[in-house]
C-alpha cells in the first residue's frame, strides 16, 4: 500500500528528476495538460528547457519523436493517467523500430486506486510492453528514497540514449497522491559542475575491420547512415544505394535493378549493409539471388535484415582510411554512368508533366535550394522520393520504423522545431493526423511547407495484387479508401495557409513562398486517377531501363 505523500516531496521528486536530465542534455519536453500529471507539469516549467504544449497525446508523441529527431537528443513527454497514456502507444512502437530516443513519461494514480474503479485509472504497469528500453515504476515518491533519485533519472536517459543497447524509448510511470500542488524542497546532492549522476559513455567500437581487397563493393545504407559515412564509402569506390533519409547516394536504382540484364552486369562480390533498408523490393530480391557476400556494421545501429542474407555483423563502422578498404574503382564508375543515363532519361520524360514523381523530385530539390529538412510520409511518398528524387542535400526524415502513417504531420511540426521544414504526405496521411494541425508550428519562429498529394486515397494499393484481383467498387470501398475531402478548407480551417497546385511550376511557387513566410502553409497538390500513377511508374521505369543499358555499352 502506497502511503500519501507530502507534496512537496512530490514536488522535489519530480525536479530532481528534470535538474538530472538537463544536466545530461534535455532541452526539449512535450507537455499534454492533465491533473495527475501536475508535478510533472510544474516541475518542467522551472526546468529552462523548451515547453511544447499540445492537446492530443497522440499528436503530441509523435511531435516529440520530431523533436528527438532534429536534436539527436532524447526528449521527454508528460502526460496524464487513464486512456492518455494508451495513447503514446503508437508513438512507442516507431521510436522503438526507428530508435529514437524518447522519455515517456505517464502520471498514474497511487496503488491503492488501482482496480477500483478510481476514474482515469487504468493498468499502466508494464504498458508499452518490451518496446521500451527501460521501465520504472517507483510508486509514491517517499523522502527515504530521495538518494536514489538521480541514479533513476539517469538510468533512464541513458537507456534511452543507447548507452547500453541501441537508442529509443524508456518509459517512466510515476505515482501521485493528492495534493497535487507543491514547492520542492532542496534537491539531492548532484555531482559537482553540473555533471550527471553517472558517466554516460557508449562503449561501441567506432572502427570496424572490414577487408574488402579491390573487390566490387555495393553499400547499402539506410536510417542511422550519416552523410559522413556515404562520403568516405564512396571515396573508397563504393557505390552506395540508401533509403529516402540518405544524402548524396545513387539515384534510380530500383528502376535500373528491375532489368535482369542489367542486375546481372552490376552484381557486386560483396554487399556492406549500414542501418537501415530502403523501401525498394526490387533490391531485397536482388540482395537475395545474387548470392554475393553480405556483411553488416552496427556503426550505424541495428542492421535490418529482413531478407536473412547478412552472413554476419561487425562492430563499428567502416574505417576508410585503411587502404584495405578501398573498393573496385571501375565498378563504381559503371554504377555511375548507368544512373546517369538513367536521370537524365528520367527527367526528359518528365519535363512539362504532372504526375506523382514530378511532385516527389520538385519537392527534394525545394529542400536542397532551400536548404531545408525534408520529413517524407509512408507509402508513395517515401517510395518516390527514394526512386526519383535527386540525391538528398538536407537531413531527411521519414518514420520507417514501423511504416505506419499514423502521426506524420505532427512529426514534421516538430522536426521543425530546428529550422524551416517541408513535409511530403498523401491525402490520407494527411488526413489520419489532422489534429496535428491544432498547434501547427504555435509558438515557433520557422517556416514550414506540407506538400500533400491528393490522389483521393491510398495510391499504394493500387500497385498491389488487390487492384487486379478485386472488381473496382469492392477495391475502392476496402483499399483505396477515398475521402470526400476538401483538404484545402481543412487546412485554412486550422488557421495555417493553404493553396491548390495543379502543376510544377505552381508547385515550386508555392514551395519557394511557404519557406519564405513564418507559420505553416499547406500545398495540396491535385493529382489524376490512381490507376493513371500505375501506368505512369512504369513507363517511367521502361525509359530509364532502355536508357541504362544503353549505358553498359
Amino acid at each position: 500500500m502506497s502511503v500519501p505523500s507530502d507534496p512537496r516531496v512530490q514536488a522535489t521528486f519530480c525536479a530532481t528528476l528534470f535538474d538530472e536530465w538537463t544536466r545530461s542534455g534535455l532541452t526539449d519536453v512535450v507537455i499534454c495538460p492533465g491533473s495527475r500529471s501536475t508535478p510533472l507539469a510544474l516541475a518542467a516549467a522551472r526546468a529552462g528547457v523548451r515547453l511544447h504544449v499540445r492537446l492530443d497525446e497522440r499528436s503530441a508523441g509523435f511531435f516529440a519523436l520530431g523533436v528527438a529527431r532534429a536534436t539527436g537528443r532524447p526528449v521527454a513527454v508528460v502526460v496524464t493517467s487513464g486512456t492518455a497514456a494508451a495513447e503514446l502507444h503508437a508513438c512507442v512502437a516507431e521510436a522503438d523500430q526507428a530508435f529514437v530516443p524518447l522519455l515517456i513519461v505517464t502520471a498514474d494514480r497511487p496503488a491503492r486506486l488501482r482496480g477500483v474503479g478510481a476514474p482515469q485509472t487504468i493498468d499502466q504497469r508494464e504498458l508499452f510492453g518490451p518496446m521500451v528500453r527501460d521501465y520504472e515504476d517507483p510508486g509514491v515518491p517517499q523522502m527515504e528514497h530521495s538518494a536514489h533519485w538521480r541514479e533513476l533519472a539517469n538510468r533512464l536517459w541513458a537507456a534511452a540514449q543507447g548507452v547500453t543497447h541501441f537508442a529509443g524509448p524508456v518509459h517512466l510511470n510515476a505515482a501521485f497522491d493528492e495534493p497535487l500542488v507543491g514547492e520542492p524542497d532542496e534537491l539531492p546532492e548532484g555531482r559537482d559542475g553540473n555533471r550527471p549522476w553517472q558517466p554516460t559513455v557508449a562503449t561501441h567500437p567506432e572502427r570496424a575491420d572490414l577487408a574488402v581487397g579491390g573487390r566490387r563493393v555495393l553499400c547499402v545504407v539506410g536510417a542511422g547512415a550519416t552523410p559522413d559515412m556515404v562520403r568516405r564509402a564512396r571515396a573508397s569506390h563504393w557505390v552506395v544505394l540508401g533509403d529516402v533519409t540518405a544524402q548524396g547516394t545513387t539515384a534510380h536504382f530500383d528502376a535500373v535493378l528491375r532489368d535482369v540484364d542489367l542486375a546481372t552486369a552490376l552484381r557486386p562480390d560483396l554487399v556492406v549493409r549500414l542501418g537501415g533498408l530502403p523501401a525498394s523490393k526490387v533490391l531485397g530480391e536482388r540482395l537475395r539471388t545474387w548470392g554475393s557476400e553480405v556483411v553488416g556494421l552496427d556503426g550505424a545501429g541495428f542492421v535490418a535484415d529482413p531478407e536473412r542474407v547478412v552472413s554476419r555483423v561487425v562492430p563499428g563502422a567502416p574505417d576508410h582510411e585503411s587502404p584495405s578498404l578501398a573498393g573496385e574503382s571501375e565498378y563504381a564508375a559503371l554504377w555511375a554512368r548507368v544512373s546517369e543515363a538513367a536521370a537524365r532519361a528520367a527527367s526528359s520524360h518528365l519535363e512539362g508533366k504532372w504526375n506523382e514523381p514530378v511532385v516527389a523530385r520538385a519537392t527534394v530539390d525545394a529542400a536542397s535550394r532551400h536548404g531545408a529538412s525534408l520529413v517524407v510520409g509512408s507509402s508513395m511518398p517515401v517510395r518516390d522520393v527514394e526512386w526519383w528524387g535527386a540525391p538528398r542535400t538536407t537531413t531527411t526524415h521519414s518514420n520507417r520504423g514501423v511504416n505506419g502513417i499514423d502521426g506524420v504531420v505532427s512529426t514534421v511540426m516538430g522536426v521543425a522545431t530546428g529550422g524551416p521544414t517541408i513535409g511530403y504526405v498523401g491525402d490520407l496521411t494527411f488526413l489520419h493526423d489532422v489534429s496535428g494541425l491544432v498547434e501547427g508550428v504555435r509558438g515557433l519562429d520557422t517556416s514550414v511547407a506540407l506538400v500533400v498529394s491528393d490522389n483521393r486515397g491510398g495510391a499504394i494499393f493500387n500497385f498491389l495484387p488487390q487492384a487486379t484481383a478485386l472488381d473496382h467498387d469492392r477495391f475502392e470501398e476496402l483499399f483505396g479508401t477515398p475521402r470526400d475531402v476538401d483538404i484545402e478548407s481543412v487546412a485554412r480551417g486550422f488557421g495555417h495557409e493553404a493553396l491548390t497546385v495543379h502543376d510544377e511550376e505552381s508547385l515550386r511557387v508555392a514551395l519557394d513562398g511557404a519557406l519564405g513566410r513564418r507559420g505553416l502553409t499547406v500545398i495540396v497538390a491535385a493529382m489524376g486517377d490512381r490507376r493513371e500513377n500505375v501506368a505512369v511508374h512504369d513507363e517511367l521505369n521502361q525509359i530509364c531501363i532502355a536508357a541504362a543499358r544503353a549505358a553498359l555499352t
